[in-house]
């Protein structure tokens, strides 16, 4: 692969970026950075898919995978920009910023692209790989990667059917997968990640792709993932989250931790 296009690709990412970051100053819609990002990362793996001159085999695998993974979320974020308004979590921070808004989210546009670069190395490596043939390790991976996709979907989906109903109107999600994780979302989107360093298992510099799913796994406990979106849910759900908080796991599913006798369950 030349890295003089990698270079090139890298830069449309961040032109991408700026572009996006211009269209939320008149929309005032922050959240399509998620789908520029999500894009952004499919895109990147793609390309490496084309341009790198490992087993060609493997990279068209890469490519099958990234690129569906990108274009099930990608279709799910478009479909919330459409039709919902800002995510709360940049609402609030619109509202708390005032002025100095647009300029703290250029930042967080621009290292949204820089973490699409970083992580997208997982499906690099792959694609770099001379070793031939297929083996138990591809097998796994697009097992997890199936299972993953299917769990974010069903996640997705019934968060949807959830919030249609008028009667759920400020009401927290305890249906389906949500019943046993506050983000099973979260929690399958990581699963997709250790797709690839799975895929890189005996592969050389096949180590270097267990980066990617533990600063995920970081960033979504610890950063940008479940802080963030649990402060927003105690700020407009306040009690209501706080049980919820109490009987369910946060990240992996689990089972339901029973309140005592005379605290609220569950709803059901």
């Amino acid at each position: 692969m030349s890295w003089s296009l990698f270079v090139c690709a890298v830069g449309a990412l961040f032109l991408a970026m700026l572009g996006a970051w211009c269209w939320q100053r008149s929309s005032r819609n922050a959240a399509i950075v998620d789908l520029i990002w999500t894009l952004g990362v499919g895109g990147l793996a793609v390309f490496y898919a084309v341009q790198s001159d490992g087993w060609s085999g493997r990279r068209w695998l890469v490519a099958v995978l990234a690129g569906t993974w990108a274009l099930r979320l990608g279709l799910h974020l478009a479909r919330r920009l459409r039709a919902e308004p800002e995510d709360g979590r940049y609402a609030r921070m619109r509202v708390e910023l005032g002025s100095k808004f647009d300029g703290w989210i250029l930042v967080v546009f621009l290292a949204q692209a820089a973490l699409a670069t970083v992580l997208s190395t997982a499906m690099l490596i792959p694609c770099l790989a001379q070793e031939q043939g297929f083996g138990v390790r591809d097998g796994l991976a697009v097992l997890l990667w199936a299972g993953a996709l299917g769990g974010e979907s069903l996640a997705d989906a019934q968060l949807r059917i959830w919030r249609r109903a008028p009667e759920n109107k400020g009401r927290t999600c305890r249906f389906g997968l949500w019943r046993y994780s506050r983000h099973p979302n979260y929690f399958f989107e990581w699963l997709h990640w250790l797709s690839y360093p799975i895929l890189a298992i005996g592969l050389t510099y096949g180590w270097a792709a267990w980066f990617a799913p533990a600063l995920m796994l970081w960033l979504v406990l610890k950063v940008t993932g479940i802080p963030i979106t649990e402060r927003h849910a105690l700020a407009s759900r306040g009690e209501d989250y706080r049980e919820y908080q109490r009987t369910t796991n946060a990240f992996v599913p689990g089972p339901i931790k029973l309140l005592p006798d005379n605290l609220t369950t569950p709803a059901r």
